[in-house]
């Protein structure tokens, strides 16, 4: 499918199918999700990219879905689904996909996508409301896009509507950034309280990457505190890292406390990646073993997480980034 081409004109309310695949650089514009169908201009200014190799694509994806390709000239890629803000593939130069999607994941709206980099927000795992929270629940709007000689970045929003107020009835914002660079992917998320009352959460990044689980191993956790839920999620067993390296022998849930702010992981298929991050001050480890008998042995969990309330006062905003990069 080719290339839709703008000059530089006024196109404020103009239409957008997302059928149509654009090649856009958004300036001083923002792409509001209205319907499964539908991407709206709100305002003014895009400028073409029919010839570079850099940038921000709109396109159909699985389920009709609309997601977005950021592409770099060193052949790097990366996939940005709006329903959740998902993050489904990151592809570096050798065209490799570190990330794993799950072969049930479904695409219809009515679940989360299974893979990828999910949001967990306001709340990880089980809790008042539903598990994981919203966020991944809901559809989230583009608001800016960025493109540099070797780097396309795009940044996301989501509100509160009738949907999450329905279940936590807060007044936020979330603005998620991502930046595709050679050999990188990094994310910054920034929750803002916009109610008149102060509210508490929990988050994560629930990255799912490709792995073969017999070798795959994790370094930089020794010490750590940790939260072991097997056998019993419900009554985790406190415990100390005492491994350099660790394995995914079995069913593996695991929590790290106060975890360091960078891990070295080893797919297990001659792919390290350097996992950094700020202000995500716990890591999870988890792979379902038998429990997923499919795909178990394809992909562990490598999560960022901020398993303690946050607490933000009205006006208030809380940030965290990470970034993958390979070593």
């Amino acid at each position: 499918v080719g290339c839709v081409v703008f000059s530089k004109i006024d196109l404020d309310r103009e239409w957008l199918k997302e059928r149509k695949m654009a090649m856009v650089s958004v300036s001083n514009s923002f792409l509001t999700l209205n319907s499964p169908n539908q991407l709206r201009i709100t305002r003014r200014r895009l400028s073409a990219m029919a010839s570079s190799t850099t940038g921000v694509r709109v396109a159909e994806g699985q389920g009709n879905l609309p997601k977005l390709v950021l592409t770099c000239p060193h052949k790097s890629e990366a996939e940005i689904y709006l329903f959740g803000g998902c993050i489904t593939s990151w592809k570096v130069a050798s065209g490799k996909d570190l990330l794993f999607v799950r072969p049930d994941a479904v695409f219809n709206k009515i679940k989360p996508i299974s893979g990828g980099i999910p949001h967990c927000f306001p709340q990880f795992g089980p809790g008042e409301i539903q598990q994981h929270g919203f966020g991944r629940n809901m559809d989230w709007s583009v608001v800016d896009s960025e493109n540099a000689d070797d780097s396309a970045a795009v940044t996301l929003e989501l509100k509160d509507g009738p949907y999450s107020r329905a279940m936590w009835d807060f007044g936020f914002q979330a603005l998620y950034k991502v930046i595709l660079g050679a050999d990188s992917l990094s994310t910054e998320l920034k929750i803002t309280n916009t109610d008149d009352k102060s509210f508490s959460f929990s988050t994560a990044l629930h990255t799912y990457f490709r792995a073969s689980v017999t070798g795959a191993s994790v370094r930089g956790l020794k010490g750590c505190k940790t939260l072991n839920k097997d056998p019993d999620p419900k009554n985790p067993i406190e415990g100390k890292e005492d491994r350099d390296a660790v394995t995914f022998p079995g069913f593996v849930d695991c929590v790290y406390l106060d975890a360091p702010n960078e891990l070295q992981f080893d797919n297990g298929l001659g792919d390290k990646v350097i996992i950094k991050n700020t202000n995500w001050s716990d890591a999870v480890l988890w792979n379902p073993h038998i429990q997923m008998e499919a795909c178990y042995r394809d992909f562990v969990c490598v999560e960022n997480a901020k398993l303690g309330d946050v607490k933000l006062e009205p006006g208030q905003s809380w940030t965290a980034t990470q970034l993958l990069s390979i070593s």
